[in-house]
């Protein structure tokens, strides 16, 4: 699916946001591990099975409302083997559900190797002849630390497979002005980037006016996203840094242009962990979350 399907998804559903799915044991209520636990043990299995459970139950109480999910590859591999199961079965689920899929990988190499982490998370592996899907994600999150040689790949599969890819830009962390806010003659190294994506994105628009290329900026850098969404008003910002971090719906208006697109913005451990704070149903706690945040976006990119 392109950008031009999350754009009609967000229109549906008015909700600018995607759910980011974490697999940690501990967001998990404890009878659902328990569960596993008991039957395969304290092993990798159980906690795989456990997430599965959990992905699913936040799958069926979101994708009504939300439009997309955001799992975080990182945790899946924790989890071995299955883990890499679980999370194709729950980009498959998403699918099924309607939601639209980012997978977050932040994966950058050159040659053959960028080529096989582009193919497996947004194209398809050659088996014999055979061309299978493996991952099957909408769009990914990728590094562009090693230049064009590195992005080249992703790009072939966007434009080949109609999918789309996050550049990192400005990314949400405490420690990211230690690089990215370094000079590269006269502007900073965020800056480059943001012109490098602009160029990356030019024979990657859609109907929608939007490019396969985004980028990920920030909610904890207001000003910043200012400046970034002036040189790509055509790209889609991936906006971690939301509630956990910090950011407040004020913070993530900078990111949005005037028609209230050009961006989405994630909340992973506030819908995840909602039923930590209240007396409901994880399930429904996420869902209350949810709308929450989405209603709390709206009112502040009017």
């Amino acid at each position: 699916m392109s950008v031009n399907t999350l754009v009609r998804k967000i229109r549906e559903k008015n909700n600018p946001t995607v759910a980011g799915l974490d697999a940690r044991l501990e967001y998990i209520p404890a009878y659902i591990t328990e569960k596993y636990t008991a039957q395969y043990g304290k092993t990798l299995k159980a906690a795989a099975a456990s997430m599965m459970e959990f992905n699913k139950g936040l799958i069926d109480a979101l994708h009504d409302i939300v439009p997309a999910i955001k799992p975080q590859a990182a945790y899946y591999e924790l989890l071995g083997p299955d883990g890499a199961v679980v999370l194709r079965d729950t980009i498959a689920y998403a699918h099924e559900k309607g939601m639209y899929v980012i997978a977050d990988i932040k994966r950058n190499d050159i040659g053959a190797t960028a080529t096989a982490y582009a193919q497996a998370y947004l194209g398809e592996s050659d088996v014999c002849g055979e061309s299978l899907p493996v991952y099957n994600c909408d769009s990914c999150t990728v590094n562009a630390y090693l230049g064009t040689d590195g992005i080249t790949p992703f790009l072939n599969e966007c434009e080949a497979r109609d999918r789309g890819i996050y550049v990192l830009v400005k990314t949400s962390n405490k420690s990211s002005g230690e690089f990215q806010n370094k000079l590269m003659g006269d502007q900073p190294l965020y800056v480059r980037m943001a012109e490098k994506v602009a160029e990356w994105g030019e024979g990657l628009m859609t109907e929608c006016g939007y490019s396969q290329v985004g980028a990920v900026v920030g909610a904890t850098y207001p000003e910043e996203q200012k400046i970034i969404r002036q040189i790509i008003p055509h790209s889609y910002f991936l906006v971690p840094g939301y509630g956990a971090q910090g950011a407040t719906a004020k913070d993530i208006a900078n990111a949005f242009n005037d028609d209230g697109l050009g961006a989405i913005v994630n909340s992973s451990r506030g819908i995840m962990c909602a039923w930590k704070k209240c007396d409901l149903d994880y399930q429904e706690a996420a869902r209350k979350e949810a709308i929450r945040m989405r209603d709390d976006i709206v009112s502040a990119i009017k």
